[in-house]
Order: C-alpha cells, then structure tokens, then sequence
C-alpha cells in the first residue's frame, strides 16, 4: 500500500513549521527594535520617515536575496511589509500624546505586530 500525499508531505512540513516559528519570532524581535527606535525618534523629535534609511535597508534585503539565491524583486517586497508594519507601528508610539513606550499596550507587542528602521 502507498502512503498518502500527507503522510509523504508530512515531515517537509512539519520542518516548515518550525521555520515558521522562528521567522515569526525573529519578526517580533525586530519590530520590538523598531519600537525603541520609535521612542528614540520621540524624545528627540527626530521624524518618523527616514527615506535613505528606507532605501537602505530595501537593497540591503535584494543584496542578501542576491548572495542566497532568492528572487531579489520578492526580497525587497519582504522588506516593504517589514518597513511598512513598524512605520505604522512608529506612528502610534511617535504620535500617543500619552508617551505610550514599547512595552506598553497590545497594539506596541511586537508579538502583534511587523518591521522597518
């Protein structure tokens, strides 16, 4: 008898899940940086937006996409998301008039959040 696709399929996805995990955490880690950064840039009334930092970490992503072998067009879109979610994220704490910090509420837990400086 043959094994079911989903019993063939079963270990690569199991393998992927773990990866899963560790992307995910790795994206939570960055964006509570992110959130640092954001009060930095409130305490010194540094803007928000730092295009040729956005630019910069863009290209930084194809180079890395480059030298791995990945589609550098789809590594610079990964950059996008990550850039966007923590310029939304460095919104909300640059612009609470409360002074709200990282590790004040749910909507600053990089656990439920994305990425960018």
């Amino acid at each position: 008898m043959n094994p079911t696709p989903g019993a063939v399929l079963q270990p690569f996805r199991d393998r992927l899940e773990v990866l899963d995990q560790q992307l995910a955490e790795l994206v939570a880690a960055r964006l509570a940086i992110c959130c640092e950064v954001a009060e930095v840039k409130r305490a010194n009334g540094i803007p928000m937006m730092q295009p040729d930092r956005v630019h910069k970490v863009r290209e930084s992503y194809a180079a890395r996409g480059r030298r791995l072998g990945l589609d550098q067009d789809f590594m610079r879109a990964l950059a996008t998301l990550l850039i966007d979610e923590a310029c939304r994220l460095e919104d909300e704490i640059i612009d609470d008039p409360a002074g709200r910090t990282a590790t004040g509420p749910a909507s600053a837990d990089p656990a439920h959040a994305e990425v960018h400086e």
